[in-house]
Formats: C-alpha cells, sequence, structure tokens
C-alpha cells in the first residue's frame, strides 16, 4: 500500500489522527467542505517552517473560498503543539507517528533526498471535495511558492 498514489476522482481515505491538543480530529468532520490536506517531513524544520506559514498567512483566503486546511506529519501532538505556538499556526496539524494514514494517501514512501533514494515522508497536497472524493493530487510539492501555485490552480484570486 507504501507505493499506492492517490488521483482525482479516488474516495479519500478516512482517518481519524490526534491534533496538536491531542483531540480527535477526522476527516469525516468535514464532510460537505472542501478540505486542503496537506502531508509534511518534521514541524519546525525550514521548509515545514515555511509551507506551514503560507498556509497560515493565506487561511482567511482559502476560508472565504470554502476549503479547510489539515497539515498531516509523523510529529508526536507534543511537538506539533511547539510548533503551533511558535509560529501562530490557525488550523489543525495532526499526528501519524505510525504512519498509515501518510501510508494509505500515498505520502510516504521512496524519495529522493540529496541524491540518496530513502524512504520518508513524501511532501504532499490534495483537495477532498465536500463529498469526500480526491479533486486535485500532488505529490512532491516544493516547500516555497507552493501555497500561492495551489490559490492559483484553485482560482482563488485576492
Amino acid at each position: 500500500m507504501t507505493d499506492q498514489r492517490l488521483a482525482p476522482g479516488d474516495e479519500a481515505p478516512e482517518f481519524t489522527l490526534p491534533d496538536s491538543t491531542g483531540k480527535n480530529v477526522s476527516l469525516s468532520d468535514f464532510r460537505g467542505q472542501a478540505v486542503v490536506v496537506y502531508f509534511y517531513p518534521a514541524a519546525g524544520t525550514p521548509g515545514c517552517t515555511k509551507q506551514a506559514c503560507d498556509f497560515r498567512d493565506n487561511l482567511a483566503e482559502l476560508n472565504d473560498a470554502g476549503y479547510q486546511v489539515l497539515g498531516i506529519s509523523p510529529d508526536k501532538p507534543e511537538k506539533l503543539a511547539k510548533f503551533v505556538d511558535a509560529e501562530k499556526l490557525t488550523f489543525p496539524l495532526l499526528s501519524d507517528p505510525e504512519k498509515t494514514v501518510l501510508k494509505e494517501w500515498g505520502a510516504f514512501g521512496e524519495k529522493k533526498n540529496y541524491g540518496r533514494v530513502v524512504q520518508g515522508v513524501i511532501r504532499s497536497t490534495f483537495v477532498v471535495d465536500a463529498e469526500g472524493k480526491i479533486a486535485r493530487a500532488g505529490y512532491n510539492v516544493r516547500a516555497t511558492g507552493h501555497v500561492a501555485k495551489l490559490i492559483r490552480d484553485l482560482g482563488i484570486s485576492s
């Protein structure tokens, strides 16, 4: 299942994971709304911080256009809480230390890191529509400039 890639039209795999406060959050909680689900390697690292802050800084625009945002990483809730606090993040970050959801969504597996093939989190972003289907799937997205591109691709204008 590790090498599975989701594509537009696929049913988004359901999940329930703890957020930075330990409260469980499920994808089904957002049924009827569009959700941006993004997977990132590690809270507090430069690229992940840049990406999270980009989502934070554009959250109002995304919310106004009807999109909720959820970030998922293998970090434990305690580490996520520090990250949320340090960066003043205003959307849920979810903890998947067993990497179960990461694998189900195809966001964990072989990737190139500085020319070497390693196992790890594949920085990925998905848009799930109100019916729970994948509307957009992006694997190996860049941390920098990604949110602006997503907003352009979704046709959201400032």
